[in-house]
């Protein structure tokens, strides 16, 4: 994504593939001096602003706010890269127009693949630091926005859609057909076709209806 003016730093809360090249996500920026994030998205190609708020406190010097925006970030962005060269993103943030990232990967030959492709796709790659560790820590992706999406789905939405993206009837091709998730809950295909376009309705209306100013999901219900 085009950085953000007066933005210093940009860190990635969450993020989420929604299709042809749009990538929902949850932004924490952090700037020199309030700005207004409306205005500031506005002068951005590709971006759409759906809620903003203040997270920082006003007496500091420094302003922090999180966004939650839809961004065409056609591959290959660097989640998108990140992500098919198996590895877990645990943090990602831009700073002086440079990424920052933190990432665990299974093997070393599958990190010396990934910073092949980082470095083909985006022109340099350096590495700061290995660890080796026990646990692959937290994945990214599993801050802010997911949680409230996951609280404002009800349980049989979240089983459809878990079940559907489990199974890979998301993956580009899909790994797996309406027939096969029918299967999988044991129900029929049209009450799975009506419960899953239910599902992504709902979870689309929370992105794509909150009021100006408002989280999404405060819509009263």
């Amino acid at each position: 994504m085009e950085r953000i003016p007066t933005g210093e730093r940009i860190e990635f809360e969450n993020a989420f593939y929604a299709d042809e090249g749009n990538w929902i996500e949850s932004l924490l920026v952090t700037a020199r001096s309030p700005f207004d994030p409306e205005s500031a998205v506005a002068e951005l190609s590709r971006v759409e602003l759906f809620h903003h708020e203040r997270v920082s406190d006003r007496s500091v010097d420094h302003a922090t706010y999180r966004l939650t925006v839809v961004a065409h970030e056609p591959y290959p962005f660097l989640l998108g890269v990140i992500l098919r060269g198996t590895a877990i993103p645990n943090r990602l943030q831009l700073h002086d127009s440079s990424f920052e990232g933190v990432v665990t990967v299974k093997e070393w030959e599958t990190f010396r693949a990934l910073a092949e492709r980082i470095e083909e796709q985006f022109g340099r790659f350096e590495l700061l630091s290995v660890n080796q560790v026990e646990t692959t820590g937290e994945p990214f992706g599993s801050g802010q926005l997911g949680r409230v999406l996951r609280n404002e789905l009800s349980q049989e939405q979240l089983t459809v859609l878990r079940t559907a993206h489990r199974l890979g009837y998301f993956d580009v091709p899909r790994r797996a057909s309406a027939e096969d998730i029918a299967a999988e809950l044991d129900i029929a295909q049209s009450t799975l076709s009506e419960r899953l376009r239910l599902a992504e309705k709902r979870l689309f209306d929370l992105v794509f209806s909150a009021s100006e100013g408002e989280p999404a999901g405060n819509d009263g219900e």
